[in-house]
């Protein structure tokens, strides 16, 4: 798949999330910049790809990147701001983490709160469409994913290794069967 490096700006920074759909854990969001000549035979849209193969970009993504930073809001904070409003954290927190201010935030979706001083657009299936964006999608997954596997060595009865925290029979039969921890989303239907 062709992905377009850039929409116009040098500086631009890509912006997804992972984990909105999730009944457990936070939210993570990533903000990276690429340089015009990244390539990657297998950067796509993360849900595209093999768990194997966003690993691989992961680390092509993390060497080859101008600058890249991920970020996260918490279960208590989506059950404080709603999960809109702590998707849009996630991702403001990405972007300051940034070592360096982009010029422009290109982001998947189509809405966004603004970020104080810096221009964004939104696009609508933007991670199958520009490499920044799929690149912030891959990073945004593989860490969330990372961040899972170790909360379910501690909470081993939901599954979240295989699951991630979304709502599957397995994971929705656990939290039937031992109910909810303090990573659920207590805002969510559970059950």
């Amino acid at each position: 798949m062709l992905l377009i490096s850039h929409t116009h700006e040098p500086l631009e920074a890509g912006i997804d999330e992972a984990g909105r759909g999730c009944l457990a854990g936070p939210v993570f969001a990533a903000a990276v910049i690429l340089p015009p000549s990244f390539t990657s035979a297998f950067l796509n849209d993360s849900k595209q790809m093999t768990a194997r193969r966003r690993e691989l970009v992961k680390a092509e993504i993390c060497a080859g990147a101008v600058a890249w930073a991920v970020a996260e809001a918490s279960p208590a904070e989506i059950a404080s701001i709603n999960i809109a409003q702590a998707s849009y954290l996630a991702m403001h927190r990405a972007v300051a983490a940034l070592p360096m201010v982009p010029t422009h935030l290109i982001v998947d979706g189509n809405r966004f709160r603004a970020y104080p001083s810096i221009e964004h657009t939104c696009f609508v299936g933007g991670d199958g469409r520009y490499a920044s964006i799929a690149a912030a999608s891959v990073l945004a997954k593989t860490f969330r994913d990372e961040r899972m596997r170790t909360l379910a060595a501690e909470f081993p009865e939901y599954g979240w290794e295989q699951n991630a925290g979304y709502p599957t029979k397995t994971h929705r039969d656990a939290i039937r069967k031992y109910g909810p921890t303090e990573h659920h989303r207590m805002g969510f239907r559970l059950l």
